[in-house]
């Protein structure tokens, strides 16, 4: 699994394209092949996935029971507006229209690079999202954070 690191601002052409930064491109597993799966994701961002971790992160719903009304549901909905998309000659990659209208991306862009993917914000949007997060995050820190550090008994005081 891969492990993505980074911020990058990036501006679309007119045919809603972008230049994949060079930061990135160097992380990219050889096994992705400088092929992407472009998603739907949550809080009305896109999300970027090589396709080696594309495969490796679809596998996993091979053990969903499909017979279950809310596996097929969160299937549907995961998979919905699933695009493969190709680096070109020249390294950029396309938007396609559905998923930048979905997403509100106009001209600038942001990729923040985390885990095994990369999540694709209209530029506008990201900021609002992190300004308004900025001031709540030692409370989900402590929130997230803090049971896994009680749980491995780190910074426990006896």
């Amino acid at each position: 699994m891969s492990s993505f690191l980074g911020e990058f601002e990036c501006k679309l052409d007119a045919k809603g394209r972008f230049m994949f930064p060079a930061g990135l491109k160097k992380q990219l597993d050889p096994a992705a092949q400088e092929r992407f799966v472009l998603n739907r994701g949550f809080e009305g961002c896109l999300v970027l996935y090589p396709m080696n971790e594309w495969e490796l992160e679809t596998a996993r719903f091979e053990k969903l029971n499909l017979f279950v009304a809310k596996n097929r549901k969160f299937y549907r909905q995961f998979h919905n507006g699933a695009t493969e998309i190709s680096m070109d000659a020249t390294g950029r990659l396309l938007v396609p229209k559905n998923l930048s209208g979905f997403a509100e991306i106009q001209k600038e862009i942001v990729l923040f690079a985390y885990a095994n993917r990369i999540e694709v914000w209209a530029k506008d949007k990201y900021q609002a999202v992190m300004d308004e997060d900025v001031d709540d995050f030692a409370d989900l820190a402590e929130e997230v954070m803090g049971e896994l550090h009680r749980d491995s008994g780190e910074g426990n005081v006896s």
